[in-house]
């Protein structure tokens, strides 16, 4: 999974930040293989880095908790697209406002500092869903939850940075949301079973390592990122 990961991370080099097919040493790169690699960067970087964090654990206790799987994942599904198609536009938005320079140094950072973050273990306050009346039903409970759950989240925060890096809104937003549904949709029908046998010291690192690496790429504008 780490090479798999890696080798997502290592055509950055030869990318251009703000859009495809744009001029960068190699010729003009087709739309389509910009767009998927976002895509799949996105995907794979935001897969890792949910596993263990606040959200999976909040999915897991909601499913223990109405034991509607169905409800919980479209509630999952819906919260995770509103959420990260409002940190997509800003990502995208933070691209457009400042000059390469910065903004190369600002998405750089970001991903170190994800780096770190993501090897702080996560902790679900169960009072999140007990404060959501349940008068909106398992969809709306969970819609609710997991959004407020979702804030300044670090998966968000990816998001943002990611949008940023690539401003493929659409890929990227779909990339991140299909990452959540990966590591969620196993955690609703099968919580902690599947939770304790995964190593999660050995995700996070990876997920680490991921951002790790496209923030030194960055800062160091290795290829001519900007």
């Amino acid at each position: 999974m780490a090479q798999a990961a890696f080798s997502l991370a290592r055509p950055l080099t030869a990318l251009p930040p703000h859009g495809p097919g744009k001029p960068c040493g190699l010729g003009m790169l087709p739309a389509l293989v910009y767009f998927m690699e976002a895509f799949l960067v996105s995907t794979g970087a935001v897969a890792l880095g949910e596993m263990g964090d606040k959200t999976q654990l909040l999915a897991m206790l909601l499913a223990a908790k109405y034991r509607r799987p169905l409800p919980i994942i479209l509630g999952i599904l819906v919260a995770t697209l509103a959420n990260h198609a409002a940190a997509g536009a800003v990502g995208e938005w933070i691209a457009q406002l400042v000059s390469p320079d910065v903004i190369r140094w600002v998405i750089g950072g970001s991903f170190i500092a994800m780096a770190v973050w993501m090897m702080i273990p996560d902790k679900v306050d169960e009072e999140e869903v007990s404060r959501t009346p349940f008068a909106l039903g398992v969809f709306g409970t969970t819609v609710i939850a997991f959004f407020m759950a979702e804030m300044g989240d670090k998966t968000q925060i990816a998001t943002v940075a990611l949008a940023a890096r690539y401003s493929e809104f659409v890929a990227v937003v779909a990339g991140t949301t299909l990452g959540m549904m990966i590591a969620n949709v196993p955690a609703v029908y099968l919580g902690h079973k599947v939770a304790d046998r995964i190593p999660m010291t050995l995700v996070h690192g990876i997920a680490a390592l991921i951002f790790a690496v496209l923030g030194v790429l960055t800062l160091f504008n290795v290829g001519g990122l900007f």
